[in-house]
């Protein structure tokens, strides 16, 4: 195959992927086409998590025809005896002879033992192709792995003068219905989504996921992860009746505390005290040893700023609305000590795309 084939199979291998966009947590989003004398002969992506593999689709698919195939895998193929049996056993026997790799399996279980088992085999083996798109695609998975902790995505929403509520601390609605659909859609893609007590006891929010009806299909609902240092969240808080898990991360150790939340099926887990508040780095690394990929984090500027200043936060999506707001308004992050230009915080955008009436801007956050 050319590098131009191998780029526009891979490329449909990671549409099929981007399928399992909000069904697969806490496993990655995987694709794979299996081509065959020039033609696709059967593909597949990794549907749910406990589900068959991807790979396991594309021979299901392909049948006889997958003997003498290439595979193109957006991730290396599991060689471990999971929830599932491994696929490069299922590659090896159904005869496929080359299979080209996106990325690397960051997962330690893997890494590298997948490509070799099909090397021992003798089918032939490439990666790299369409690499960065595959990160892309699991962040949150690789963060965890790499580093054992999710990836932090910080969505907010603001007038074009930068403001997220006005002094009183309104601020329904700044963004249209359309920007509101679009962020339920994030939510709905992460593991779970995270806030902080002031914004449970200001907003009483629901942190669900809730699209558009049949727009994803079934999806699941993300965990609730409520950073209440203190355990002030009160019974009647709206997002403890709604469907899924809420989990309270908290410094307070005594039981009698605890026992009001837990009658309330809320999920008390204590973690280390860092000065007055939570130890986020503490948080972060609890959420990764749960099997969290991705945060989705809707916070006040006290939170989102500590997490920023903490290098916490990986990725921002800011709503834009044409709308002025003034400069009494709340802003985005507190950030205490800024006082030069080199200490500022270097954002590289990915995606500027209007949503409705309002602008989305995507944009990392630049280390080093």
């Amino acid at each position: 195959m050319t590098p131009a084939t191998d780029h526009l199979y891979m490329a449909r291998a990671l549409r099929l992927a981007e399928r399992g966009l909000y069904t697969t947590d806490p496993n990655p989003r995987v694709g794979c086409v299996l081509v065959k004398a020039g033609e696709i002969v059967g593909e597949g992506w990794h549907e749910r998590a406990g589900g068959p593999h991807a790979e396991i689709h594309a021979l299901q698919q392909a049948g006889a025809q997958a003997a003498g195939a290439t595979a193109y895998v957006t991730l290396e193929p599991c060689c471990h005896h999971g929830r599932t049996p491994p696929c490069t056993e299922a590659l090896i026997a159904a005869g496929v002879t080359q299979v080209v790799v996106a990325m690397d399996d960051p997962n330690p279980l893997v890494a590298g033992k997948g490509l070799a088992a099909l090397q021992q085999a003798g089918i032939e083996t490439r990666t790299g192709v369409l690499a960065a798109e595959s990160e892309q695609l699991n962040a949150g998975f690789v963060m965890r792995m790499r580093q054992g902790r999710p990836w932090v995505r910080c969505k907010l929403a603001m007038s074009i003068d930068g403001r997220t509520a006005m002094s009183s601390g309104e601020s329904r609605w700044i963004t249209g219905a359309a920007a509101r659909r679009d962020v339920h859609r994030l939510r709905a893609r992460s593991s779970a989504i995270m806030t902080g007590i002031e914004t449970v006891l200001t907003d009483d929010p629901s942190l669900t996921a809730r699209p558009e009806e049949g727009a994803l299909g079934a999806i699941r609902q993300p965990l609730r992860v409520i950073l209440d240092s203190r355990l002030r969240t009160p019974s009647n808080a709206r997002l403890l009746g709604m469907p899924g898990k809420t989990v309270l991360l908290t410094t307070v150790t005594e039981a009698a505390k605890k026992a009001r939340l837990l009658r309330d099926g809320v999920e008390v887990v204590t973690l280390p005290l860092q000065g007055e508040h939570l130890d986020l780095p503490a948080v972060l690394h609890y959420l990764g040893t749960v099997g969290m990929n991705e945060i989705h984090l809707e916070a006040g500027a006290t939170l989102c700023g500590a997490l920023l200043q903490a290098d916490l936060i990986d990725e921002l999506v800011l709503y834009m609305a044409p709308h002025l707001m003034g400069d009494g308004g709340r802003g985005l992050f507190a950030l205490p000590g800024l006082a030069t230009m080199k200490q500022r915080v270097q954002l590289s955008v990915s995606d500027l795309r209007a949503v409705g009436a309002d602008w989305r801007i995507s944009a990392t956050v630049v280390r080093g």
